[in-house]
């Protein structure tokens, strides 16, 4: 029997590019409201994780259940539905290039056939109001925007549905700290105000330390970490102490107590 308080549950599952092995046997459940932070070194999986959990990619073996519902072998109708309910942030934003802002907006609005132009347009400008974009900047073209409000305009896309689950891949990279941390506000309101449960999958620290409740930690093709970030911080693999022991580390740490 499913895990009632599992938004997204992930068993067994196994990832294989060819020869090479990215996963072995994951095994995760995603709390309903809470920030779940993926970490690992480059190549451990994080985006892999991501998109499996989103049904862009099919694992070698295991399963992944989203709002109680399977995300493979599942019907169409079903999968569309199941992803109406999330937002994805990718890497770099991933606007289109030959949309305005005000197009990359709407076209998740467009995409389910059941709003006017009217109410569109009233929707966009919300969304935007809420990344604190000005509306003078929703026709512009990607190519003239900042990557602050690429990451901003990628955020009111990705919130374009009202989600209750919204996925962040690299939210931060590419930001100078100002803009980081201005954004890591901006999650923190909305995660209040909207209730979201959100996963993440980041190398910056102090995002990390900003927005988790829980941590994992992909390493050696498994999970080798799951907790908190003060329990996790205590462990004593070696990526762990490498990841979080350096001065980096110990700057984002500080004051929340640790043993490096």
């Amino acid at each position: 029997m499913a895990n009632k308080d599992c938004i997204i549950e992930v068993k067994g599952l196994h990832t294989r590019f060819g020869a090479h092995v990215v996963h072995e046997n994951i095994n995760l459940c995603v709390h309903h409201g809470e920030v779940l932070v993926l970490v690992g070194s480059s190549g451990s999986g994080k985006t892999v994780l991501l998109r499996q959990m989103l049904g862009l990619e099919t694992p070698a073996r295991g399963t992944v259940q989203i709002f109680g519902q399977p995300i493979y072998n599942s019907d169409r109708n079903k999968m569309q539905s199941m992803r109406n309910r999330c937002g994805v942030l990718f890497q770099k934003g991933a606007l289109f290039s030959a949309l305005s802002v005000y197009d990359n907006i709407a076209l998740p609005m467009r995409e389910l056939h059941a709003l006017d132009e009217d109410m569109i347009y009233n929707l966009v400008m919300l969304k935007l109001k809420m990344v604190e974009i000005e509306e003078q900047h929703a026709s512009k073209m990607p190519s003239e925007l900042s990557g602050g409000m690429i990451k901003r305009i990628a955020l009111a896309r990705a919130m374009a549905l009202n989600p209750e689950l919204l996925f962040l891949d690299e939210p931060t990279a590419g930001l100078d700290p100002e803009l980081i941390d201005g954004f890591v506000k901006l999650i923190l309101t909305l995660r209040t105000e909207l209730a979201l449960t959100i996963v993440m999958a980041t190398h910056d620290l102090d995002t990390l330390v900003a927005l988790s409740d829980r941590v994992v930690v992909l390493a050696d093709q498994r999970i080798v970490a799951l907790d908190n970030l003060c329990n996790v911080i205590g462990n004593r693999h070696p990526f762990i102490i490498n990841f979080f022991g350096g001065d980096r580390g110990k700057r984002a740490l500080t004051g929340i107590g640790n043993n490096f």
